[in-house]
């Protein structure tokens, strides 16, 4: 007799209007039904977190379907295949795809993004990262819209964290000179001693207004924004001519729906600057994915990016997991280990 397998998850009970918590998520048991032909069965091992979930929880209008009450919620996870009646998906196959905050997950083979398979040779996690829309985004962020040049100056907010660190060392890479913001010693030393960054800006303990005016005033190329809010107004005062802003993403707002910071009063310098200012989502590049996955690769197996997990274990940690990106608390990309 086969022992029924018990899957547990995360699904979403309310909607959150100012910092996500626990309480607008139930978690909850169920056994696993029987494959059905076609479909394949995923254990998954780890679950990626950006700050993007939480504006998925949003019921406003965006890039993708707000996630519905009662649903899983959505992310990305990787796993192994432990059963299959799919002919091109096999048990021990590893896999990706957005499998949301569960222990098991179903598939048919659509949907597995941005690879189908998980190569042997690379650790299981790193598609939820530096070969995932994490790194893809730092990668068509800065080399599209950034247009870096050799000897720019190149300003990171959040740099610290996956997209941002990851921003930092394809930006010297390409001969510029990286000043990184992120919040507490520990990160900053990381960001000089590890990553090779010219300049840091610890915004716990400085005032980023003073410190980016005495690094950077009105030398700043391209500004790489993570964050929004007041440190985006920091850059836009220092920027020089014919600089680039890239709007990455905007933690400082909590993807609230309301409590939001004012937006930017010295937008204006733009046009003093001459400047521009532009948004992106990576979902718009899916054709260039395998040509960006393969330069980044060789970037990491050559030891020219280095790579930072903040792990938590366990699925009962998700909502934590999500909930202190806005805190500050990842130092590196956010998962959590099944």
């Amino acid at each position: 007799m086969t022992v029924p397998v018990i899957n547990r998850k995360w699904t979403l009970r309310s909607r959150p209007e100012t910092t996500v918590s626990e309480e607008h998520f139930n978690f909850e048991t169920e056994t696993v039904r029987d494959l059905t032909d076609g479909e394949f069965l995923v254990k998954i091992h780890y679950l990626s977190f950006e700050p993007a979930q939480r504006g998925w929880l949003n019921d406003v209008r965006s890039y993708i379907p707000p996630v519905a009450i009662g649903d899983v919620m959505r992310s990305m996870g990787v796993g192994v295949i432990v059963d299959s009646k799919h002919s091109d998906y096999k048990v021990g196959d590893r896999v990706q795809g957005g499998f949301g905050w569960q222990e098991y997950a179903f598939s048919d083979g659509t949907g597995l993004f941005p690879v189908s398979k998980i190569p042997e040779d690379m650790p299981i996690s790193y598609p939820l990262h530096i070969y995932g829309l994490t790194g893809l985004t730092a990668y068509f962020g800065l080399l599209d819209i950034g247009k870096p040049k050799s000897g720019d100056t190149v300003v990171i907010s959040g740099a610290a964290g996956a997209t941002g660190s990851t921003v930092g060392q394809i930006a010297k890479l390409m001969g510029c000179h990286v000043i990184g913001i992120a919040g507490g010693q520990t990160k900053c030393q990381w960001l000089m001693d590890e990553l090779g960054y010219d300049a840091v800006i610890d915004y716990k303990s400085e005032s980023v207004d003073e410190r980016m005016k005495a690094l950077c005033k009105n030398s700043i190329n391209v500004f790489f924004d993570n964050v929004g809010g007041e440190i985006l107004d920091s850059a836009l005062v220092n920027l020089s001519n014919y600089a680039r802003v890239v709007l990455c993403g905007g933690i400082s707002s909590g993807y609230q729906t309301k409590a939001l910071p004012p937006g930017p009063k010295n937008y204006m310098q733009l046009v003093i600057r001459r400047s521009h200012m532009e948004g992106f989502i990576v979902l718009d590049h899916v054709e260039r994915y395998p040509a960006a996955i393969e330069q980044l690769k060789q970037w990491v197996d050559n030891g020219k990016i280095l790579v930072k997990e903040h792990m938590l274990d366990g699925i009962e940690k998700c909502p934590a997991g999500l909930a202190g990106l806005f805190a500050g608390q990842n130092f590196g990309k956010q998962l959590v280990k099944i």
